[in-house]
């Protein structure tokens, strides 16, 4: 697996992770709606924690920055 999610991306996707957890935790969303969001904030992390985002190879999109050549 290449990289494809760069710092930025990384602190975007836990940040958003922490608030849908927060969210269900706290249940300002429930139901299907509430595990759909708990769901999505997994997959986050995940992807943030391992630096690879299979949809983003699908579309083309890295966010790593470009590594300087010797």
């Amino acid at each position: 697996m290449k990289k494809n999610i760069g710092n930025t991306d990384k602190t975007i996707r836990i940040a958003l992770a922490i608030a849908l957890i927060l969210l269900f935790t706290f249940n300002v969303v429930s139901g299907i709606l509430g595990y759909v969001f708990l769901g999505m904030a997994i997959v986050m992390a995940l992807t943030s924690f391992v630096s690879f985002c299979p949809l983003y190879t699908l579309f083309g999109i890295n966010t790593c920055p470009a590594k300087k050549k010797k």
